[in-house]
């Protein structure tokens, strides 16, 4: 392989790691996207070996707030909390779209699925034409949803 198609594969490479980080942070309210700057964390232009190890040693280093090398519960709890509150923060701005600090329960409701897109869930999930959605129809339901996620967003505890 010569350098350049070399080149070409680990910025693919690279370039599709930061794009599963910057999806999965999306959905589970991690630190924010990743992209090209992030990951270039020496600012050189190019994404190389060395700036995916720096990235991943930064981000372990944000769980590892004492700088001991471990990350306890206590850290890793906090972490999160800081995460979620921080996606709290981005869907609340969201859905108060004039940005005076409060929300309507209309903008709550569009949020959750309701009105027209509780209608069209219904009419997807009701198969057997009733209007309403039976319990195996709603586990049916359920698992082409996790299935159109890969396995992910199906039952959830509490």
């Amino acid at each position: 392989m010569n350098n350049n198609t070399l080149r070409l594969a680990l910025a693919a490479l690279a370039i599709t790691a930061g794009l599963g980080v910057a999806e999965a942070q999306e959905r589970h309210g991690g630190p924010g996207p990743m992209d090209f700057a992030t990951l270039d964390t020496d600012g050189s232009g190019e994404i190389q070996t060395q700036d995916l190890e720096a990235a991943r040693a930064k981000r372990f280093a944000d769980l590892d707030t004492n700088g001991d090398g471990q990350v306890t519960e206590a850290e890793f709890i906090a972490h999160m909390q800081a995460q979620t509150a921080e996606r709290a923060m981005q869907i609340f701005a969201r859905l108060d779209a004039d940005g005076d600090g409060t929300v309507s329960r209309d903008a709550i409701e569009a949020r959750q699925g309701g009105g027209p897109r509780a209608e069209r869930m219904i009419e997807r999930a009701d198969t057997d034409g009733s209007g309403g959605v039976n319990a195996e129809e709603f586990e049916e339901f359920r698992k082409k949803m996790a299935d159109r996620r890969g396995g992910k967003g199906g039952k959830r505890d509490g």
